[in-house]
């Protein structure tokens, strides 16, 4: 599946329920991203049902209930939260906002899933772990480009299964396309979005750490620039950064807003893993020059080289893991300490980063 734009990215649900009908309900609060129906439709594949719907843009609700046709309008957010029947919220509010959304989400009782950057600032990422310590909820994060990408999952599996021997590098760019005339103001303000290395760096972040394996990383050089949109000084529409992990691997990734109009989708986002044994590249949104569509894996070895165009096989086991976890109180989706880890280290490099070009 191809978009235009990264922000209405959503890939086709994969019907595969970990629940009965009807056994887990969730709710979707604050619908400033259009990775809500990404994250909705994964819950949805697993088994869930999205009973409620809010956001304070009655424009917003009503393109979400033609998608989730089965989803109430609700007249205000505490009608959701004091629902008992609703297990978990997704919400992709203004960046800026969703900490303090899934801190009332959590002392309402309910797990919190978060579109990512699921935080802005390490003063906020303090609060959401002293929240989650305090209610004994969850605070789960959709980071997409992993969870959500086929190539990336079968990529996780074949490095656990141990295909490329010990991962000492992992490289990844995250290119997206601008469409500025479609982005609402709090996407150029930086304290709202958080930058360009909180925000979509933060997918990167997580990769790093995942398919190395580690639990910390040192961020050690990080740039952030404005290079081409004036009009806009408090965009990033680029950023990098390199990181030491605790395994001893590194890890470089690069973002940027600068995907080109004729490219046939959002951005040619792929990622590259070093192992002592092999390798494996993701091509995973297009083969570029070609018309094969997405979920491009290549894999070499000793045993030689694969290329596996990955449609339907490995699906999206994340949402049936998460449901189970919130039902069970295990960790399988992604653990607590991971999702917060990787937000953390988005912000330093955020906050370390060297600006490159002065801006106005």
């Amino acid at each position: 599946m191809t978009a235009s734009d990264g922000g209405t990215y959503a890939p086709q649900a994969v019907h595969a329920p970990v629940v009965g009908p009807g056994e887990f309900a969730v709710a979707a609060v604050g619908l400033d991203h259009g990775h809500v129906y990404g994250m909705c439709e994964g819950l949805v594949g697993a088994g869930a049902s999205v009973k409620w719907v809010y956001d304070p843009d009655p424009a917003k609700v009503e393109a979400f209930r033609q998608r989730f046709p089965e989803a109430r309008a609700a007249r205000e957010e505490a009608e959701v939260l004091g629902d008992d029947a609703v297990r978990l919220v997704a919400g992709a509010a203004v960046p800026a906002d969703r900490c303090a959304l899934g801190i009332r989400v959590m002392d309402a009782g309910k797990d919190y899933f978060t579109d990512k950057a699921p935080l802005t600032t390490l003063e906020q990422l303090a609060e959401a772990r002293a929240a989650v310590e305090r209610t004994a909820r969850k605070y789960a994060v959709y980071y997409s480009e992993r969870v959500h990408v086929e190539t990336a999952v079968l990529a996780g599996q074949l490095i656990e299964d141990g295909a490329i021997g010990r991962v000492l590098q992992v490289i990844g760019t995250g290119p997206h396309r601008l469409s500025a005339a479609t982005r609402p103001d709090w996407f150029f303000d930086r304290s709202r979005y958080g930058g360009i290395l909180t925000d979509i760096g933060s997918h990167q972040v997580e990769q790093v750490l995942h398919y190395t394996g580690a639990d910390d990383a040192t961020v050690v050089r990080s740039h952030v620039a404005n290079h081409a949109h004036p009009e806009h000084p408090g965009l990033d529409d680029f950023g990098e950064a390199m990181l030491v992990t605790s395994t001893g691997a590194t890890g470089y990734f690069r973002c940027d807003w600068f995907t080109p109009d004729g490219l046939q989708t959002w951005g040619d986002g792929r990622s590259l893993v070093l192992g002592t044994e092999g390798f494996i590249e993701q091509r995973k949104y297009m083969n570029i020059g070609t018309q094969d569509g997405p979920g491009h894996l290549f894999l070499a070895n000793g045993e030689g080289e694969r290329h596996v165009q990955v449609r339907g096989e490995v699906g999206y086991p994340f949402f049936g893991q998460l449901l189970r976890d919130c039902l069970d109180r295990t960790e399988t989706a992604m653990t607590q300490a991971h999702a917060f880890k990787a937000a953390e280290l988005a912000v330093r490099a955020q906050l370390g980063a060297v600006d490159l070009v002065p801006r106005g």
